[in-house]
């Protein structure tokens, strides 16, 4: 007998009685079957990376101090363990001496101005790092130190040239207030309500991610949600997966923010390259994700934008100068795009044989 014939008797099931005849406890461990999580992403919280295994009962309310103090006291219960071999303090070996490195003759024998020796002398290393970036030394520091300094006259730089060691900072999303009902948000997404054209869930970050990708496979059908907007909620990967899909079958989206999360390379390419099956979306906002993306990023999404002709606003922070400039020339063209065709009185979706306007 096959496998397939095999299955034949499981067809006509009955899965109401089944569950039906479950109990209190076998339900609780279906439910912790079918719990969607994400145990491999090490930037979401434990909670929320695998399911609850605690079996005890809290003893008492949590006391941070009287925790400490146990831990302190068991740590001075606990006797030290004898070293093998006692420490005696005694030197072994010959004492490393640094080699004193040759002096190029051609450097040596440069000479400035006294006025310019003497104000190199006195520079702060701030000042050093503003000069480094005007002589175009762009290895010396961070790309947002050097753009930063030829973009104004005045000193820019707070840390100096030491500062090229520490990444950029991860930008703090505002704490402000979102009243936004997501359950009934929900509901109104599935049911098609023609009055809810905007979706604002910012700054919500209790929203689970099986509710986010609810909300994205809503918005396949939905005829009418023109905004999307989920800022600072720790969407992921599988979120901005999800997004890529629901892109590629919704015409009716205008502007879709993710900004703020914890959105890595691939979850962004995804959906940049979504952006080739639509041309309804004219505005797609990324920036600030917990993760840099990366010059090889960068230049990929850049790629994708100067094949995108629908796109007109796109908020990115690039760190490099080649694809901000790629990505900017992109908007443009699109933007340029729209105001021939609106002159020429042409409708239609734009496709990219309708560079010139025609």
């Amino acid at each position: 007998m096959s496998y397939r014939q095999g299955l034949e008797k499981y067809r006509d099931l009955d899965e109401d009685q089944i569950l039906g005849a479950l109990t209190e406890e076998e339900i609780k461990m279906l439910e912790d079957e079918l719990l969607e999580l994400d145990p491999d992403n090490a930037i979401l919280p434990a909670g929320m990376r695998q399911k609850d295994q605690t079996k005890k009962t809290p003893t008492g309310p949590f006391n941070r101090d009287v925790l400490l103090a146990h831990l302190e006291k068991q740590a001075n219960d606990t006797k030290d363990r004898d070293d093998l071999v006692p420490f005696t303090g005694e030197k072994r070996g010959k004492i490393w001496v640094p080699k004193q490195k040759a002096i190029d003759p051609v450097l040596e024998s440069v000479t400035l101005e006294p006025e310019l020796e003497e104000a190199l002398a006195n520079a702060s290393d701030a000042e050093l790092c503003d000069i480094a970036a005007i002589l175009g030394m762009h290895t010396l520091m961070s790309n947002q130190q050097y753009y930063e300094a030829r973009g104004t006259t005045a000193i820019v730089n707070k840390e100096g040239l030491d500062s090229i060691i520490k990444p950029t900072q991860y930008k703090p999303v505002p704490d402000e207030p979102n009243s936004t009902n997501v359950e009934e948000t929900l509901e109104r997404v599935k049911n098609n309500d023609p009055e809810l054209q905007e979706i604002n869930l910012n700054n919500i970050k209790d929203i689970p991610v099986p509710i986010l990708k609810a909300y994205v496979e809503a918005l396949k059908t939905n005829t009418y949600v023109k905004k999307f907007s989920i800022v600072g909620t720790r969407s992921n990967d599988p979120v901005a997966f999800a997004l890529a899909e629901m892109i590629k079958e919704n015409r009716v989206l205008k502007s879709l923010n993710v900004e703020s999360n914890f959105i890595t390379g691939s979850g962004i390419l995804a959906l940049i390259k979504a952006l080739q099956n639509n041309t309804t979306l004219i505005e797609l906002k990324i920036d600030n994700q917990c993760q840099l993306l990366g010059n090889k990023v960068e230049m990929e999404i850049a790629s994708m934008l100067e094949k995108n002709t629908s796109l007109l606003k796109f908020g990115y922070n690039f760190t490099q100068q080649g694809p901000r400039l790629r990505a900017s020339n992109a908007m443009m063209n699109n933007n340029d795009l729209v105001r021939k065709r609106r002159l020429a009185d042409l409708t239609g979706p734009i496709l990219p044989k309708c560079r010139t306007g025609v």
